[in-house]
């Protein structure tokens, strides 16, 4: 599957637009991973605990979406986004969107053809 964040893909052209998809997740922080923070945040540095958390979180988001654009039949995600936002105290959501497409290789010689949506 091919996810970008751009409206097209280099070498290829779109030739069926299947829909929105999006993938989400919510997470509350760890007891633990709050006090080894809080720990991190007396000496400064870079809190690992929470770097981690949120990479996962991004990447069972994501997984989410591509789950979805292959039922669809996608062969691709364009437009792709990232967004956050806090649901209640110490819980985060991530979402991951874009639109589900199928692509294919553009024929030799036409480097610049049009997408057909």
């Amino acid at each position: 599957m091919i996810v970008v964040t751009t409206e097209s893909i280099a070498g290829k052209s779109i030739v069926r637009t299947l829909g929105f998809v999006r993938g989400n997740t919510v997470r509350a922080r760890h007891l633990g991973k709050d006090i080894l923070a809080l720990f991190r945040n007396l000496v400064g540095g870079e809190v690992y605990e929470y770097t981690k958390l949120l990479a996962e979180s991004r990447e069972h988001a994501l997984d989410r979406m591509v789950a979805e654009a292959q039922q669809l039949g996608a062969n691709a995600i364009v437009g792709s986004r990232v967004a956050t936002s806090y649901v209640a105290a110490n819980m985060a959501e991530i979402l991951i969107y874009g639109t589900a497409v199928v692509v294919e290789d553009e024929p030799p010689g036409q480097p610049f053809a049009k997408s057909r949506l």
